[in-house]
C-alpha cells in the first residue's frame, strides 16, 4: 500500500514539472501570437509604456476590430454549431473531455480577437489551454498503464495547469497558484499549494523567456501613504458595489450568449461600436490594460470626465461583446474599471487632500473591484502585487480595501 502511494506521488511530481514546462511554453506562444496579431492589424507593439495603439490611424483601429469581429464570429459559429463544442474548465473538472483541436482553435481565436481590439480579457485563453494539456496528460498516463492518479489529483493537475497558464502569460506565479486553489479548486492545503505553486513558477520562468520580468502596469515609486489608507473607506465600498454589479452583468451576458447564426451580425456590430469609440478613445480596445494604465498615470482633474466615460463605456462594451458571442476573460476588464474608480475618487478629493497619490488610489481600486467581482480576495491582492511589482507598503491599504469590497459585494450577491 505504501509502495503504491509512493509511486503515485512520484507520478504527481513528474506531472507537475512536465506540465509546468508544457503550459509555460503554450502561454509564451500565445503571448507571441498576440504580439503578431497587434503588429499586423494595429501596426503597433504593445508595451507597458504604450499599452494602446495611440499612434495607429483611427480608421485603422476601426477597421481592425470590425474585421477581427467578423472573422471570430465565423470561427465561433463553426465551433459551437458544426463540430464538437469546446467546454469550460468547470465542466472539464466534472469529468467532461475537452476536444483537443476545437479547444486549441477556441483559445487562439480569443487571443486573435483581443489582438485586433476586441473588448474582452485575454487571460481565459491560457487557462483553458493549461486545463486541456493537463487533462490530455492524465489520459496519456492512463493509456500507458502508469499508476493511475486519483480523481482528486487529476482535478488538482487541471486547476494547477489553468493557474499556470495565467502565470506564464502575466509572469505572476502566486496569482496562478491562488487562482487554482481559491477560485477553481476551492481547496487550500499544503498539497494543493505545493503542486499549483511549483507548476506556476515553472510556467512563469518559461513565459519570461519572451516577456522578461517587467511589470504589466507602470506605477510610481512612492510608498503607500496614510492618506491612501484613509481613502479606502470611501473607495472600497464603491468598488464593492460596482464589482458586484459587474459580476452580475457578466454572468447575465454569459448565460444569454449568442451561439447561433445571430452571431454573424451581433459580434461585428459590437466590433463596429468598439471601433467607433476607439476613434477618439483607443484605450477602450483590448483587455483593459490601456485604460487601467491611463487611470494609474492620471494627475489632473481634467481627466475625471475622460475616465468616467471610459469606465462606463468599457463596462458596456465588454458585457455586450460577451453577450454577442465572444469568449474571453473578465479579470483585466475588472482591473481597468476598478482603476478608473480609484483614480476618479483620488482626483475628486485632490483639492482637499493635495498629497493624495492618484496611482495608489487607482491600484487600490483595481484590487478591490477585482476581488469583489471574482469573490477571490487573496488572488486579487497577489495579482495586483505581482503585475504592478508593489512593495510591502501596499499590503495594509490593499488588504483592508479588498476585505471591505469583498464583504460589500458578497452582501449584494446573496440578495
Amino acid at each position: 500500500m505504501a509502495v503504491n502511494q509512493y509511486k503515485k506521488t512520484i507520478v504527481l511530481v513528474i506531472s507537475t514539472i512536465s506540465l509546468g514546462l508544457i503550459v509555460g511554453l503554450s502561454s509564451m506562444l500565445l503571448g507571441l501570437f498576440l504580439d503578431l496579431v497587434e503588429r499586423v492589424f494595429l501596426k503597433y507593439e504593445e508595451t507597458a509604456k504604450i499599452p494602446a495603439p495611440l499612434g495607429t490611424f483611427p480608421t485603422d483601429r476601426l477597421l481592425s476590430v470590425v474585421v477581427g469581429a467578423i472573422i471570430v464570429a465565423v470561427i465561433w459559429w463553426f465551433l459551437r454549431t458544426q463540430t464538437k463544442t469546446p467546454i469550460s474548465i468547470k465542466k472539464a473538472l466534472n469529468g467532461e473531455q475537452m476536444p483537443f483541436w476545437q479547444t486549441i482553435l477556441h483559445v487562439m481565436t480569443q487571443i486573435f480577437f483581443v489582438g485586433t481590439g476586441g473588448s474582452v480579457g485575454r487571460e481565459l485563453a491560457p487557462r483553458e489551454a493549461g486545463a486541456l494539456f493537463a487533462q490530455k496528460w492524465a489520459n496519456l498516463l492512463q493509456k500507458l498503464h502508469i499508476p493511475a492518479l486519483s480523481q482528486s489529483d487529476r482535478q488538482l493537475l487541471m486547476t494547477a495547469a489553468a493557474g499556470a497558464g495565467f502565470a506564464g502569460i502575466y509572469i505572476a506565479p502566486f496569482t496562478g497558484m491562488l487562482f487554482s486553489v481559491e477560485v477553481l479548486l476551492k481547496k487550500l492545503t499544503l498539497r494543493t499549494v505545493a503542486v499549483s505553486l511549483t507548476m506556476s513558477t515553472i510556467a512563469m520562468f518559461v513565459g519570461s523567456l519572451a516577456k522578461g520580468f517587467r511589470p504589466y502596469y507602470l506605477i510610481g515609486d512612492a510608498k503607500f501613504s496614510a492618506i491612501s489608507f484613509l481613502l479606502i473607506f470611501i473607495l472600497a465600498p464603491i468598488a464593492g458595489v460596482v464589482g458586484a454589479l459587474f459580476r452580475k452583468l457578466c454572468q447575465w451576458a454569459e448565460s444569454h450568449q449568442t451561439t447561433n447564426k445571430l452571431i454573424f451580425w451581433q459580434l461585428p456590430a459590437m466590433g463596429l461600436i468598439t471601433g467607433l469609440i476607439a476613434l477618439l478613445l483607443p484605450e477602450i480596445m483590448g483587455n483593459g490594460r490601456s485604460l487601467a494604465q491611463l487611470a494609474m498615470s492620471s494627475s489632473s482633474q481634467k481627466m475625471v470626465s475622460i475616465l468616467l466615460f471610459g469606465g462606463l463605456l468599457k463596462t458596456f462594451v465588454t458585457v455586450l461583446t460577451i453577450r454577442a458571442g465572444a469568449a474571453g476573460g473578465t479579470l483585466t476588464p475588472a482591473i481597468a474599471i476598478g482603476a478608473v474608480i480609484g483614480a476618479i475618487v483620488g482626483l475628486f478629493l485632490m483639492p482637499w487632500l493635495p498629497a493624495v497619490s492618484i496611482w495608489q488610489c487607482a491600484v487600490i481600486g483595481a484590487g478591490a473591484l477585482l476581488a469583489a467581482s471574482q469573490q477571490a480576495p487573496f488572488m486579487a491582492m497577489l495579482m495586483l502585487i505581482e503585475i504592478c511589482h508593489l512593495d510591502s507598503s501596499a499590503l495594509l491599504s490593499m488588504g483592508v480595501a479588498i476585505l471591505i469590497a469583498t464583504g460589500v459585494s458578497k452582501k449584494m450577491l446573496v440578495k
